[in-house]
């Protein structure tokens, strides 16, 4: 199946990029759930061995958002609403989704119950699409913790790489060329884009003017599309340099660090290549938990780590600062 998107010279100038934490949630359950297709997790094996655990022992692998993105198909659009800057944060996206209308949430439902008509959730969220969206939103702020804030970091950096490098392709060789260079299966033609291999129609009339476009880590292999009347088409593609975001990045400048930071501290923050609680780096690094402890809350008073509750634990995670540091 192929879709065409025409575009007038109006469209091409409402085109614009945009980081989206809420396609990132979408995505990166999907690939959890290997509902993307085999093989889609392959270039996130280290994070999704990490990250299933905890889904599991929260719940969240039977939850709302196993409803709201099954295993193959169709998922709610309005987990997905357009940003309305090209950096928005999960709240002001959490925020939107909480306001969805009603005909919306429905309209999205009906293709969902097709699909799942024993869901007790789906019929929930059909009758009560106020206080449902309010616990989907809710559930949603517990994966973000658990799955992706110790790492967003890591994944906001090639997402911004992405963006920019894009958006320097279109000051020098205009929109047309990049929209041509997404992915193989879009294709830029005589001004309409077209999109081969298709599940879903993507149309001019099903949408609004311009298209939203937004890199993704957990795209990948393949784009997704978002297409709802009156907002701007949205096309989810997979980022440049989606393969070295999970390599264990070397420490090059430890001892200028050390000469700062101390050597516990520095050592501390090499440890946390990935994501751990404080009982793991205490015993990793060989401190006393209280030391650990300490230390951390430091480090986190200075920008250079991150805390996020999983469970009944915190696991601590390095920032974008920090990588700078240990990595100039």
């Amino acid at each position: 199946m192929e879709s065409e998107l025409s575009f007038s010279a109006a469209d091409l100038a409402q085109t614009r990029f945009a980081v989206s934490p809420m396609w990132e949630v979408v995505t990166s359950y999907r690939a959890l759930t290997g509902a993307a297709g085999p093989g889609t997790v392959a270039p996130h094996r280290r994070w999704a061995a990490q990250v299933r655990p905890r889904l599991a022992r929260a719940g969240l692998d039977r939850g709302w958002l196993a409803a709201l993105i099954p295993a193959g198909g169709y998922l709610a659009d309005f987990l997905n609403p357009t940003p309305a800057g090209p950096f928005p944060t999960l709240s002001s996206e959490l925020d939107a989704i909480r306001r969805t209308p009603a005909a919306q949430v429905r309209d999205d439902l009906r293709k969902l119950l097709a699909e799942q008509p024993g869901s007790t959730r789906l019929q929930l969220l059909d009758r009560e699409p106020e206080q449902a969206l309010r616990k989907v939103t809710d559930e949603i702020d517990t994966y973000w913790e658990l799955a992706l804030a110790p790492y967003w970091a890591r994944i906001q950096k090639v997402l911004e790489a992405d963006v920019f490098h894009r958006a320097r392709q279109v000051a020098e060789h205009g929109s047309a060329r990049v929209l041509g260079e997404l992915h193989e299966t879009v294709r830029w033609d005589d001004g309409t884009l077209r999109l081969v291999r298709r599940h879903c129609a993507l149309t001019r009339d099903q949408a609004g003017s311009g298209l939203l476009l937004v890199p993704s880590v957990f795209a990948w292999p393949r784009i997704l599309t978002r297409s709802v009347h009156p907002d701007p088409p949205q096309l989810a593609y997979p980022a440049r340099g989606i393969g070295t975001l999970w390599e264990p990045r070397p420490a090059a400048a430890t001892d200028a660090v050390a000469a700062v930071l101390g050597r516990s501290r520095t050592l501390l923050l090499t440890e946390l290549d990935t994501p751990a609680s404080t009982t793991q780096l205490a015993a990793h690094c060989g401190l006393s938990a209280a030391g650990t402890s300490q230390h951390l809350i430091a480090l986190r008073n200075a920008g250079l780590v991150t805390a996020h509750r999983s469970g009944r634990s915190v696991l601590y995670a390095r920032t974008a600062v920090a990588d700078q540091l240990l990595n100039p």
